[in-house]
Order: structure tokens, then sequence, then C-alpha cells
């Protein structure tokens, strides 16, 4: 079937399942992600005007890198199934587009040529791409994790295996998951003297996007590095707190309840957004895009978002001490007018940001009113 994405038409496998199957892999759900990597790959190009060369490194219909190519930039499409790669050249030449198909692994593309951007979006867990990824590119890759159930402690050992550190199932998951695959991208790029850090990120549904500028030497791959930490968490009342360093030191016992604390980690401690940056991308969104206003909904509140390194929900907050879950505007306001900086957040209705903790959210939102 032909798809039509921003500027361009393309032939995609039909699959009934977002994608599954024994098919070329393409997955209609992400077209918000894909949206998403243009007007980012704009703003980039603005704040890095050199940058010219983008691979596009497990390619499967080539969707992205022929949007890409579209836009300008000098598109190199990969995959090591033949019959995506056949597509991807089919989809270049029916839109008019100049751009380089390689029938490759994606690691020996990415360790064969210098790249501006690379982009992994693979089918699972991003780590095998991410060694050849960061010692071959100069600004910025971008980087798309679909296992999301190891991220984020679900499967917990899978998660361990993959990404050598202790994910933990929370209520703020989808934040353990973003963090956890930030902390092994932070890591990972500072083995090469390379400082990855997040400039915007979202997880979205069933997977976790980042895209990480990239700084070259020692002294920043280590500055890098202090931003890694451990989060400690109690499952009883829902109390936590973290603590930056790759030896994790945890509290005897929850300091709110007595119980014993989880510890999840090493995983980034610091912004998973940068505000200025996600208002530069909402700039570059135009109305060929098909998820555009959804895009600008998601970047304003990325943009508002505090860096803390976890969230609360209001829900489950409010289940925990038997009392009805107000409106979230006036829950929020209640907060702040107790002196407590808060924000919504882009991983649900009912989740919000704060650096208060369970005591004085309650304090402020439940035992004041």
């Amino acid at each position: 079937m032909r798809v039509t994405e921003g500027q361009v038409t393309v032939e995609v496998p039909e699959q009934a399942d977002a994608g599954k199957g024994e098919n070329v892999f393409f997955n209609p759900v992400q077209e918000l992600n894909r949206d998403l990597t243009i007007a980012t790959l704009r703003a980039v190009r603005e704040r890095e005007p050199r940058a010219e060369r983008y691979l596009d490194a497990t390619a499967a219909s080539g969707v992205r890198g022929v949007r890409a190519a579209a836009d300008g930039w000098e598109a190199t499409l990969c995959d090591v199934d033949p019959d995506a790669v056949a597509l991807c050249e089919r989809n270049l030449e029916r839109n008019g587009l100049s751009g380089t198909v390689r029938h490759e692994d994606a690691n020996v593309a990415m360790h064969s040529d210098p790249w501006d951007v690379v982009d992994i979006d693979p089918f699972g867990t991003p780590i095998p791409f991410a060694d050849a990824a960061f010692q071959g590119t100069r600004d910025l890759v971008c980087v798309t994790a679909t296992d999301t159930a190891p991220l984020c402690g679900a499967h917990f050992e899978s998660g361990v295996r993959s990404y050598s550190a202790i994910p933990r199932n929370t209520e703020y998951h989808a934040e353990m998951g973003m963090r956890i695959l930030l902390g092994a991208m932070v890591r990972t790029a500072a083995r090469y003297d390379v400082a990855a850090r997040p400039i915007l990120s979202h997880a979205t549904k069933h997977y976790a996007r980042t895209y990480l500028e990239l700084d070259h030497g020692a002294t920043v791959a280590n500055a890098a590095v202090d931003e890694l930490g451990h989060v400690y968490h109690c499952q009883q009342c829902l109390y936590r707190s973290h603590e930056a360093g790759l030896h994790a030191d945890a509290p005897d016992a929850c300091p709110n309840c007595g119980q014993h604390l989880q510890t999840a980690g090493p995983l980034w401690l610091g912004g998973t957004c940068e505000p200025d940056f996600a208002a530069a991308v909402t700039e570059h969104l135009t109305e060929d895009m098909g998820t555009a206003d959804r895009a600008a909904e998601l970047l304003a509140t990325l943009g508002a978002e505090l860096p803390t390194p976890t969230h609360y929900d209001q829900h489950r907050l409010c289940k925990r001490w038997g009392v009805g879950a107000p409106a979230m505007d006036d829950f929020l306001d209640a907060l702040r007018a107790a002196g407590h900086e808060s924000s919504r957040t882009h991983y649900g209705g009912t989740t919000f940001k704060t650096a208060a903790d369970v005591t004085e959210i309650r304090d402020a939102t439940v035992d004041s009113s």
C-alpha cells in the first residue's frame, strides 16, 4: 500500500497489526515519531549549519530516510534485509529523490564512514548499535527503543542484561525506562570520550525516543557521567529520592514509613529535554505533517516539564491516602501555593513533577484543605 507522510509518498507493506509480520517492518503508529524527527532535524541544522550527512541506520521501508532526503539532507538508507533495500530504492525513486541505499549491517555502515546525524530505530533494543553510533557520529544520535517492558523493569532480567542497570517497575515506569535508556547511552558514549546529552526525549505509547547531542573530549564525557546516579523508591508509601554517582548507597529504610527502599540504576538524573530546543522544534512543524497538532502539544508539555528524575501519579497517591482526587489544575495550584514548584508531565494526564516529597505533597493538597 502507499502512505503519504510529510512531503513524500512511499510504498510500505500492508500489515494489519501496527507493522508486525513477516514483511519489511512499517509501523503507522510511529508517524508522530517521524514527524518530530523531521522537525528536530530542521532545528538541528539551524543550530549546526554544517550538518549534512544523515544515516537511517535501520531503514526498513525507508520512510524516515526518504523524508530526510526530501528535506534536503544527504541521506543514506541502510538495511541488512534485501527486500528492505529494494523497497528503499523504489521509495527514493518514486519521490524523485537522490540518496544512497546500502545493503549492509548497520554497524558496518556506521563504522565505514563519518556521519553528522545517525538515526537508530530498530525493532526492540538499540543497544547492539550504540557503540558504532557514538564512535562515528559528529553531531547527533537519534535513538528509539521499543523494548519498554525490559526498560521499565516489567521484564527485570531482560532489562538488566540489555542495559547493564537495575530497572524498577514503578508508577513512573515510562520515565524509568527513558532514564535507564539514557543512562546506557551516556555510558556507551563516554567509553569513546564522547558526551551524549539529551536535547529532546519523549516516551509515547510503546516506545521511548531521544535525540542526543554530542560533544567530544574526555572532560565533557566525564561531566556527562557525573549526571548518572540511582533512584531509591518505596513501594509502600511511594517516597523516592535520588543520588548522583555510579555507586549506589541506599538509605537503610524509607525515612517516611520505615519500609525497604528499592534501588534503580545507574540511570540518567539530568534533564531529558532542553526547553529552548523544544520550542525551536515546534517552530519547524509544518501543516503537511499529519500529527503536527499532537506534536506541538507534546513539545509544549516537554518544554514546561521539570527536570526532576521521577514523577508522581496523582490518582495513585490519592488512592493510597484514601481520598478523592481533585482536578489536576487545583491539585497543582495547591502545591505551588505551598511553595513547591510543580508541572504536568507528558507521561499521562494524571502525572506531575515536583521536588516535594510525598509528605509535603499530602500536607499541601490534602491536610491543608
